[in-house]
Formats: structure tokens, C-alpha cells, sequence
């Protein structure tokens, strides 16, 4: 929670040592496969456990005595969240669950080393509370802020070489693993990155937190969120009526109170990450005093992909193991026995606010995939929280060889995600979404009508395209509508 500090007790001694055994453990254990089923949650589990198990999208490190000593370097290191933040996230996501609150989580596919300065981090943030803003006044719920940054700098990719002109590298899987030029000595996987990862996260958590606890979230001035070009966007007007409507809520609720609404002043804000390169959110699992078990301190809630979730994988394993909320993205391969499976193994005790699957199948094929799953989920008793992702079942390929999205195709998934959840008693509790507060052009569609023309002028993504300020505002306003139409239909 993003929010300052809220302690003077201090957390985040490592509680193991890496770099036990042969130096190339670490590189092994990334390809081997185990005869014990990750599944078995009786299995002891610690923060090095996922060793035993096949780690799929993991980089091929040439020195694995510098990756051990770079582990322990980063265990050493302070958290850069806090558990009792994690355990406020999760109480909060346990009532998303049950329908009383409302997930936005947002930010880029990949964050770059080179974007950690002040004027971008500041217009992520600024999106994200315009669209919040919009959200509680629509839906007339709490709304959960999670930004997709301060630590999402690796990539799972389809292939690990990359070919261009006759000529075969590493593929580019995150600044915090290789650098983006094709050159061998950029796309050469360096642990070092690991600790510029870590600096970096650090920096952008601490410029956010200094932004909040300064007023820049202050709900009485939210005009001092506006984005340059706001103004410019064609829900302009509704957005500012949105502004003037709280405005005054906030005014007539003080003047009734005899005193000014302090809460008010700030937001809570979480940030999330995929979890997927072990090695880094190893060094950051700890345990800490007056808590059980073992909390990853490297983000406030982690997630797992498709590409990483087998039953039997390391990711899995070094899931079930940690105390944070956690997520599970889902696609199309899903399987009804695989999700039931996941589900045993990372949500074994039911807790509330532990478990969020997040959907991801397109709108072609949501309607198709959706609802098994949602019966086989409620078959199992067990309470999860839905968050729909309509971003990345809606990638394609433009003729000129751009990745670029739909805006109707993100918007015809959500509004499918939500019928869905409301024809099976569900709720539909968030959504996740690759967003910039930059004035980008690399989805097409939106109030203003964008083509694939367009993409040429601020195509500037080097991984999955994102929605703009824009036409992420306009989802707010849409999402905002549905929700307040599927409670009235309830």
C-alpha cells in the first residue's frame, strides 16, 4: 500500500542463505524435471523449493556463481513492501471478492530501466486516478488501485532465440534480464540486471509514495490529475462533470461534519508484478516478526501466467509457498481439471482475499471458455476473485507487422466478462489492463476513431501495444456504466 509508512517495526531479514551446493544449481534446477508433484501441498516448501522443479521462461545465465552472489546481494537488501500492506491488500481484495469493492489494475506490458524518471511515473499514476475517480463515482463502490509497475520488468516470450538476418540471439525477455538491442552483448542475460531491477522498483515505489502523502491524490483537487491533454479527449466533459460532482459531495458532507474529510486526502495504492523470474523474487521472500510463513517483499501481489503455471512447475511451487494474494491468469488452453488443480495446490485453505483468476481469452472465445470454468470454480467451494484481462486475448498483427488491439474487441470481452458473471450468480470484481498515460497510438479504435494509419504516429511499445489516456479513460466510463447496470439487475 503505497500510502508511507505506517510502522516503526522493521521487516526483511532473509531467513535462508543462496548459493548452497554445486554453483550451478540454479541452472540446472531450471530444466530438470522432478518425480514429486508440485501439487502435494504437504510437500515442505521454502524459498528455494522451486529448485526441485522445471522453471520454464527462466534466462540461460552464463556464470551461475555471479547469479548466486547476486541473490545474495538482493536478500540482504530492504524490502520494498511491507507485510502488514500485503495483509491490508488482501482484506480489501476478500470483499472485492464478495461485491463490495472493485479492482483497477493497470500499467505497462513491461517497464524499462530508461523510463524510471519522474514525468512518466507521474502520468501512469495520474490515469489510474482519473479512472478510479470514475469508477467509484459510477459504481458507488471502493475502488482497489494496483499499478502493473515498480518491478514489471521481465517477459515471458514464446521462443528463447530470436533470428534477424541470418543471425541468432537470446531473445529479449525484460530489462531485468537482457538488454532490447540485437547485439550479443546487450542479449546476453546478465544478473547484475537483477539489482538495477530492484533500484529501480524502489525508486518508482518511493517517488509514488512521496506523490500521495504530498496531496497529489487529495480527493477534494482531483483536477490536479489532469494529463496535459485531458482536456482535449472527447470524454472531457463527462470527466469533468465526474470531478465537480465529488467535489461537492466532499463540500456538503464537510459542512454537514463541522470538519474536513482527512481521509480523503489520499488513496491506498498496491503494486503487482508477474512473478516470473525466480532467482529475483527468491532473494526478495522473507520471513518477519509477529507473522507466519513467508511473504514476498518485492510486490504487494504477485501473479502467475499460462506459461508457468503447470502443476508441477517451480513457479507453482514457490507460489503455494508465499503468503501475498495471489493470481493465476487463464487462456483459452485452460483446462477445467488444470484450474481445479491450481486451485488445490495455491488455495488450499480457502483464506479470503488469497486467490484472484484473472480471465484472458478474447472476445471470440469468452463465451465459449468462460462459464466451465466458473462452474468447475464454484464446484469447488472455494471463494476466488474474477478480474477479466480483455487485453491480451485481443493482440493481432496489423499488414505492416505492428502488434496492435481492438479498442471494440477489449470493450466487447469486458462487456461479454460481465454478462457472463451475471447469468452465473457471479461477480466480476476487476480488470486488468496494459495502459499508458502517455499520449500513445498503438490500439486501434476509441472515441476518436483510431486506424491502423494512426499507429504509425506514437507507436512507441517495445513488447504488447497499450491503450492511451484516452481510450483508457473511456473504459472507466464504460466499466463504470456496466457495473452500475449489473447491480441494478441483481
Amino acid at each position: 500500500m503505497l500510502s508511507g509508512p505506517q510502522s516503526k517495526r522493521p521487516e526483511g531479514s532473509a531467513v535462508f542463505k543462496p548459493g548452497g551446493g554445486d554453483s550451478d544449481t540454479i541452472v540446472t534446477a531450471m530444466t530438470a524435471h522432478s518425480s514429486t508433484p508440485a501439487s502435494s501441498t504437504s510437500r515442505p516448501w521454502s524459498p528455494v523449493s522451486w529448485r526441485d522443479f522445471p522453471a520454464a521462461q527462466q534466462p540461460k545465465y552464463p556464470d551461475p556463481e555471479m547469479v548466486e552472489a547476486v541473490i545474495g546481494q538482493l536478500a540482504s537488501l530492504p524490502p520494498l513492501v511491507t507485510s502488514w500492506e500485503i495483509e491490508s491488500l488482501k482484506h480489501q481484495l476478500a470483499e472485492a471478492a464478495e461485491g463490495e469493492r472493485f479492482v483497477l489494475q493497470g500499467g505497462d506490458c513491461a517497464e524499462r530501466f530508461d523510463e524510471c524518471e519522474a514525468s512518466a511515473i507521474a502520468s501512469k499514476l495520474k490515469i489510474l486516478l482519473q479512472m478510479s475517480l470514475v469508477l467509484v463515482h459510477g459504481t458507488h463502490k471502493r475502488v482497489i488501485r494496483v499499478g502493473r509497475f515498480g518491478g514489471q520488468y521481465a517477459k515471458p516470450r514464446s521462443s528463447d532465440l530470436e533470428t534477424r538476418d541470418g543471425m541468432t540471439l537470446p531473445s529479449y525477455r525484460g530489462d531485468i534480464v537482457n538488454g532490447i538491442a540485437f547485439t550479443e552483448a546487450a542479449r546476453t542475460p546478465d544478473p547484475v540486471r537483477m539489482l538495477r531491477g530492484y533500484e529501480r522498483s524502489a525508486l518508482t515505489i518511493n517517488f509514488i509514495r512521496s506523490l500521495i502523502d504530498g496531496g497529489f491524490a487529495d480527493l477534494h483537487h482531483p483536477e490536479y490529475w489532469d494529463l496535459e491533454f485531458v482536456r482535449h479527449s472527447p470524454q472531457a466533459a463527462e470527466y469533468q462533470k465526474i470531478v465537480e460532482s465529488i467535489g461537492q459531495s466532499l463540500r456538503f458532507m464537510e459542512t454537514l461534519a463541522g470538519v474536513q474529510v482527512g481521509q480523503m486526502r489520499r488513496v491506498d495504492f498496491y503494486t503487482s508484478h508477474e512473478g516470473l523470474l525466480l532467482p529475483y523474487e527468491q532473494a526478495q521472500t522473507r520471513q518477519v516478526p509477529h507473522r507466519r510463513g513467508y511473504y514476498n517483499l518485492s510486490t504487494h501481489f504477485p501473479w502467475l501466467g499460462m506459461r508457468t503455471c503447470p502443476l508441477d512447475s517451480a513457479h507453482v511451487d514457490y507460489f503455494r509457498g508465499i503468503s501475498n494474494p495471489i493470481a493465476v491468469k487463464i487462456g483459452p488452453d485452460i483446462t477445467v481439471d488444470w484450474l481445479t488443480g491450481l486451485l488445490n495446490v495455491l488455495h488450499p485453505d480457502n483464506e479470503p482475499g488469497r486467490m484472484t483468476i484473472i480471465t484472458r481469452f478474447g472476445a471470440h472465445q469468452i463465451a465459449t471458455c468462460l462459464p466451465p470454468l466458473i462452474d468447475a470454480v464454484e464446484r469447488t467451494g472455494k471463494r476466488v476473485l474474477w478480474i477479466c484481462d480483455p487485453m491480451h486475448g485481443n493482440t493481432e498483427m496489423t499488414a505492416s507487422g505492428l502488434k496492435t488491439r481492438k479498442f471494440e474487441h477489449i470493450l466487447v470481452e469486458l462487456e461479454q466478462a460481465f454478462e457472463i458473471h451475471r447469468m452465473k450468480g457471479t461477480y466480476l470484481g476487476g480488470v486488468h489492463v496494459e495502459l499508458t498515460g502517455d499520449d500513445v497510438t498503438e490500439c486501434t479504435g476509441g472515441a476518436r476513431g483510431l486506424n491502423e494509419e494512426d499507429l504509425q504516429r506514437a507507436y512507441r511499445t517495445q513488447v504488447d501495444p497499450r491503450l492511451n489516456y484516452e481510450q483508457s479513460l473511456e473504459m472507466a466510463m464504460i466499466i463504470a456504466r456496466r457495473v452500475a447496470a449489473s447491480e441494478a439487475a441483481r
